[in-house]
């Protein structure tokens, strides 16, 4: 029998608030850096040699992993059990990319079938439009291609697409030039608009529900746009949504990819949301090759044996750093530029996820939950943030990403080295530095290391090790979820404001009172204060 119970009424935790902590510099062996290495999917390896744990400290984590049955209950997450609670909802987004146990049925209906029906349709769609069987209405073969969505309907496809753009161009992949519109802000649009030749083309619309208000807003407006170059929009988008949604089977689209209820948005990559731009900007055959390895990563994460699952280690890891050593935050670092917008995904992926007050029954919980969650590509944050992580007043744990080749060929050779080999000699000296510091008798150069950090290392960065990523991270989450017995797959902290929004646009736009005071004092005064300093 699976129960899902709060992480503060397990025995494993109280053993582990009563272990002392380590003192990393002093831990680390040659033995510990050598052995410490987890083969993951796609070629990966984790190292979790510089992280804050020991042997005793990572057998109570794998006491804590098996009293609250994690790889039972994933198992029974991805066999349809109802894991979102609050919505009563399954959560399918593993199914998307292969099935991984016993056949989820609804209503008759194999729900693996269909997304796996409805990738293929999106593929054939593809390659029409990459072979230039479809046209603008222009009649122009397409070479650009622009999702409109926002939320995991942006950020995760963004990021991937962004990703693996060089890789497809060196494999002469690349046919069409992906952008992205979000921002409800009017210059978002318009400054993609302005870059591309609206002849040629494509834009896919992103909206499960069919009613988000700021990607129907970018919809008007790039329709409008469309219709005053003489072009018919309605030839020129497709839409992604659910099939209960009013955009579904909408004459007014060029076609339309379905998805359902059991993926959320920041689990949708995986899905038609991700898998159109995707397979139309860089082949079927691509988006393919990412389902391929997130599939395999997926399949890793049922391995019972703690110090071989390298996601479920890294959960564990990040419970121990944010319970017992109470640590806030954790800083993603990926040294390679095409991860530069894979952070901003993984704040949404986390941070809506397990950022929550009360458990997956709806109570009041007393212990800390998901971290905050920032990021930036190395060398960048080495110039920017990184002084805070050295030698700032709190610890933060880092987890670094790094590749060993270039997605391109060249590389550009200076002072006996390459560019690559810089950026790999980078990572290496911060994740020792961090760790072992730095002693001086002049405070002000001192680095008090004990700084943890954790490694994802590959070979090189393309759609199966990306999807392999999105795997790991997508599963910390969830395992971290189980320990702190969260539904980590309802969001209801974007609700609220959604909600004053509507009632402030009103408010704005047509002069309507919300009913709620201070609501309508904030109006007023925020609009006569920019009013009368314009004046």
């Amino acid at each position: 029998m699976v129960l899902f119970k709060n992480l503060d009424t397990c025995q494993a935790f109280e053993v582990l608030k009563k272990m002392p902590a380590i003192e990393l510099r002093e831990s680390l062996k040659k033995e510990r850096i050598s052995d410490w290495w987890i083969p993951h999917a796609a070629g990966f390896y984790y190292c979790y040699a510089f992280a804050p744990v020991d042997d005793a400290i990572i057998d109570e984590l794998e006491a804590l992993a098996r009293e609250q049955q994690l790889i039972e209950k994933y198992r029974m997450l991805t066999e349809g059990a109802i894991i979102n609670t609050s919505e009563k909802r399954m959560v399918l987004h593993h199914l998307a990319r292969g099935q991984l146990g016993k056949p989820v049925i609804l209503n008759g209906q194999d729900l693996e079938v269909f997304y796996r029906e409805e990738k293929h349709r999106f593929y054939d769609f593809a390659k029409k439009i990459r072979e230039g069987k479809i046209l603008s209405s222009a009649d122009k073969a397409f070479t650009e291609i622009v999702q409109i969505g926002i939320g995991g309907s942006d950020l995760g496809p963004r990021a991937a697409s962004l990703a693996i753009s060089r890789w497809a161009a060196a494999k002469g992949r690349a046919r069409l030039r992906p952008w992205f519109i979000s921002n409800v802000d009017p210059d978002d649009a318009d400054y993609v608009l302005a870059n591309i030749d609206l002849s040629k083309s494509l834009f896919v619309l992103v909206s499960k529900s069919g009613t988000t208000q700021e990607t129907l807003a970018n919809e008007t407006l790039v329709r409008d746009r469309l219709q005053r170059a003489g072009l018919n929009p309605d030839k020129h988008i497709v839409a992604v949504t659910s099939t209960s949604s009013p955009l579904a089977h909408n004459p007014h689209y060029l076609d339309s990819f379905y998805i359902d209820d059991f993926i959320g948005g920041r689990y949708s990559t995986s899905s038609a949301v991700g898998g159109v731009i995707i397979s139309t900007a860089y082949g079927p055959e691509t988006f393919e090759e990412f389902l391929e390895g997130a599939n395999e990563a997926d399949r890793l994460a049922f391995e019972p044996s703690f110090r071989k699952n390298p996601m479920l280690m890294d959960a564990l890891i990040g419970i121990y750093e944010r319970n017992i050593l109470g640590w806030p935050a954790t800083a993603v670092l990926p040294y390679t530029e095409s991860l530069s917008r894979f952070p901003a995904h993984l704040q949404q992926l986390d941070m809506e996820s397990n950022g929550k007050s009360v458990n997956r029954e709806g109570h009041p919980i007393s212990y800390s939950t998901g971290p905050l969650v920032f990021g930036e590509p190395g060398t960048n944050g080495q110039h920017s943030f990184y002084q805070f992580l050295h030698q700032g007043t709190d610890t933060i744990p880092l987890q670094f990403i790094g590749f060993l080749r270039n997605q391109l060929s060249q590389d550009m050779i200076s002072e006996g080295s390459s560019s690559r080999q810089k950026l790999l000699a980078n990572l290496i000296a911060q994740i020792h530095a961090f760790a072992v510091g730095k002693k001086d008798e002049n405070l002000n150069k001192a680095f008090p290391g004990n700084r943890p950090s954790t490694l994802l290392l590959a070979q090189e960065l393309g759609p199966r090790q990306l999807g392999a990523l999105y795997s790991h991270f997508e599963n910390k989450v969830m395992f971290q979820g189980f320990v702190w017995n969260l539904n980590s797959f309802d969001q209801e902290g974007v609700q609220l404001g959604k909600v004053l929004a509507k009632k402030a646009l009103n408010a704005i736009s047509k002069g309507e009172s919300t009913d709620d005071e201070l609501l309508d004092a904030f109006i007023v005064s925020a609009l006569s204060a920019v009013k009368n300093h314009g004046d």
